[in-house]
C-alpha cells in the first residue's frame, strides 16, 4: 500500500533544508527527523515566543491576540498550558470516549442510509464541532455555530485569509456570558483562572480560545477526509482491521504519520543561527518540517508505504519537546472511534468524487486533504 506524498525526500537527503519564500523572507525548512525533534526541544535556540509568527505564513493580518499558549517559551508556555490541560485531557474520561464514539456511530448511520456522503463539509467538520463541544464541557448546540464557520476560521475558499473577526466576536461574548454567569465550561475556567496570582487578561483568554477553534480545525477535518479517502481507495486495508480489531491503535498511529495535517511550523532564532552551512539571521525564521520527518527513511522502513502495523512508530505528527499538541488525546479518540465504526460496520467505500486540497507553494507542492470528496458507504 503506497502513498508517495513526500515532496521533500530529494532536499532531505541531499541538504537537511530545503529554503522557501515566504511573505518576502526566505525561511529555511529543517527536514530530517533528529534534527526537528532537537529543534523543537531547543526553544532557547529556536524560540516559540513568536506572536503571529509561529504559524507560516504568519497570522498578524487575520487576529489581533497572541496565541496561548503555542506562542510562549518555557516556564510561561508551561504554566499557560497548566490552565487549560485538564479540559484537553477530557478525552480520557469514559463519558467524552462514550459521547464521541456515539457521535461517529451516528454520523456512520446517517453515510450508510444516503446514496452518497460529501465528507469534508456533511462529516467531517460536524463530527469535529460536535466533538469539540464535550471537549469544551459546553451545550452541543453551539456546534452549529462553528459548523457555521466552515472549513476554516481564517481561510476563504481559495486559500485567501479573512480577519478572524466571527471567531474573535464570538469568544468575546462567550468570555461576557461567563463573567456573569459562570459555569463548568471551557470559557468559565478561563475567566475564573489565575496565572502567576492574577487573573487573566481579556486578551490572555481569547488567545487561549483562539488556538482552540483555530487550531485543531483544519488538523482534524483533514486527517478524518484522508482516511476515509484511502479506505476507499484501498479496500484490502479495511479488511484488514476488521480481520482483528486490536490492529487499530497501530494503523491510526500509521495514518497520522502519513497523512499529517500540518506541514511545518514556523520558530524564531533570538541570535544568528547556522543550519547545516544556511546562516539565518537574528529574529529570522525557521520552521520545523513534520511532514519531512515522518518520511525520513533513516527512521522509518519504506516510508512510502502505508503500513498499517508499523511498529515502533515515532513519527512527530503532534510534534516534539514542550510544544507537544494540547489535542493530541482528543485526535487520537477521533481516530479511533472512526476505525472501530468502520470495522464494524461498514463493509465497501467507494470514491465517487474528490478533490484534493493542495499546498502550493515556491518550494513545494504537497497533497493535504480535500476540497471535497463524496463517497459512498455500504454496510458489512
Amino acid at each position: 500500500m503506497n502513498n508517495d506524498s513526500d515532496p521533500f525526500r530529494e532536499a532531505r537527503r541531499k541538504d537537511a533544508i530545503l529554503k522557501c519564500p515566504f511573505q518576502g523572507e526566505i525561511v529555511p525548512m529543517i527536514l530530517r527527523h533528529e534534527d526537528v525533534r532537537n529543534a523543537a526541544r531547543d526553544w532557547k535556540t529556536f524560540s516559540s515566543d513568536a506572536p503571529f509568527r509561529v504559524p507560516i505564513p504568519s497570522e498578524e493580518a487575520v487576529r489581533t491576540m497572541r496565541q496561548l499558549p503555542i506562542e510562549t517559551n518555557p516556564p510561561e508556555h508551561t504554566e499557560y498550558r497548566a490552565i487549560v490541560e485538564p479540559f484537553f485531557q477530557r478525552a480520557r474520561q469514559p463519558d467524552v470516549i462514550a459521547k464521541v464514539e456515539a457521535l461517529i456511530g451516528e454520523k456512520i448511520s446517517e453515510a450508510l442510509g444516503r446514496q452518497s456522503i460529501e465528507v469534508v463539509n456533511d462529516f467531517a467538520l460536524p463530527v469535529q464541532s460536535r466533538a469539540l463541544t464535550y471537549l469544551l464541557n459546553v451545550p452541543e448546540s453551539e456546534a452549529e455555530v462553528w459548523i457555521g464557520w466552515g472549513m476554516h476560521v481564517f481561510k476563504v475558499t481559495g486559500g485567501t485569509f479573512k480577519k478572524g473577526t466571527s471567531l474573535e466576536a464570538y469568544l468575546g461574548a462567550q468570555f461576557d456570558r461567563a463573567e456573569v454567569n459562570p459555569g463548568e465550561d471551557f470559557f468559565s475556567a478561563l475567566t475564573k483562572a489565575r496565572y502567576r496570582g492574577r487573573s487573566l487578561t481579556r486578551e490572555e483568554m481569547m488567545g487561549f480560545g483562539n488556538l482552540t477553534f483555530a487550531g485543531g480545525r483544519d488538523t482534524i477535518i483533514h486527517s478524518i477526509s484522508s482516511i476515509l479517502a484511502y479506505f476507499g481507495r484501498n479496500p484490502e486495508a479495511l479488511a484488514y482491521l476488521r480481520e482483528d480489531p486490536r490492529r487499530i491503535i497501530h494503523a491510526g498511529e500509521e495514518f497520522f504519520r502519513v497523512f499529517m495535517p500540518l506541514t511545518h511550523i514556523g520558530r524564531v532564532c533570538p541570535v544568528e543561527t547556522v543550519l547545516h552551512g544556511v546562516t539565518v539571521p537574528a529574529d529570522g525564521r525557521v520552521s520545523l518540517g513534520w511532514a519531512s520527518a515522518n518520511f525520513d527513511e533513516t527512521v522509518f522502513e519504506a516510508p512510502e508505504e502505508v503500513r498499517l502495523d508499523r511498529k515502533p512508530n515515532p513519527h512527530i505528527s503532534f510534534g516534539f519537546g514542550p510544544h507537544l499538541c494540547l489535542g493530541a488525546s482528543h485526535a487520537r479518540l477521533i481516530v479511533r472511534s472512526l476505525l472501530e465504526a468502520l470495522t464494524a460496520r461498514v463493509g465497501r467505500i467507494a470514491v465517487i468524487e474528490s478533490k484534493e486540497h493542495v499546498e502550493n507553494e515556491a518550494c513545494y507542492q504537497r497533497a493535504n486533504g480535500y476540497e471535497y470528496l463524496t463517497l459512498q458507504l455500504t454496510p458489512c
